[in-house]
């Protein structure tokens, strides 16, 4: 459930609404096994699928992307049931596009570089690193898959520690570890 703050914008912004066009971008929540996410869909795609409170998405989509946001299910509930047929077991490709306007440049490309990962496989913060020509780059790496503002539908999950570890994951390391799990790989 939103928080009173944020269902009080919602209401404001959008319920009421009765232009001839949908909120520029769409915003919403959607309960999962490992916790609930924020949802922010713009017409270039995904811009949000965040374990990050949705009163501080809200404000970020706003401040950064802008436009008119508000509660859109016809381009939320694609995007629902692409989550929830994962989650069964269904689904191991996301077909939403992404918008990564979220993402610093930096960021971006290690995000990038992280689509190309598929389902039921692993890659390390040090192959990122070499794979994007920043070697040295582990600690920003890092941060940048942490950051990841499109999780699931941009598997940083996917990212493991070189020894092993499965690493940190803005939704915790039992989200990590139950996603990595329900893809077939176990994790120290």
């Amino acid at each position: 459930m939103p928080t009173p703050d944020l269902e009080a914008l919602i209401r404001v912004t959008a319920p009421g609404y009765v232009g001839a066009e949908p909120p520029e971008i769409a915003f919403g929540t959607t309960d999962t096994p490992v916790g609930r996410l924020v949802l922010a869909v713009t017409s270039r795609g995904v811009a949000a699928c965040s374990f990050e409170d949705e009163h501080a998405i809200f404000e970020r989509v706003g401040r950064e992307i802008g436009g008119f946001i508000g509660p859109d299910p016809r381009r939320l509930d694609p995007l629902r049931r692409e989550i929830d047929a994962y989650f069964a077991g269904r689904l191991r490709t996301f077909t939403a596009s992404v918008d990564l306007r979220l993402a610093t440049p930096f960021a971006r490309t290690v995000l990038q570089m992280m689509l190309a990962v598929p389902y039921g496989t692993v890659t390390t913060h040090a192959e990122l690193a070499a794979r994007i020509g920043r070697p040295q780059a582990l600690h920003a790496v890092s941060n940048a898959l942490v950051a990841n503002p499109v999780c699931l539908i941009v598997p940083c999950h996917r990212a493991i520690e070189g020894d092993g570890g499965p690493g940190a994951y803005a939704g915790g390391p039992e989200a990590k570890r139950h996603l990595l799990a329900l893809e077939g790989i176990t994790v120290g």
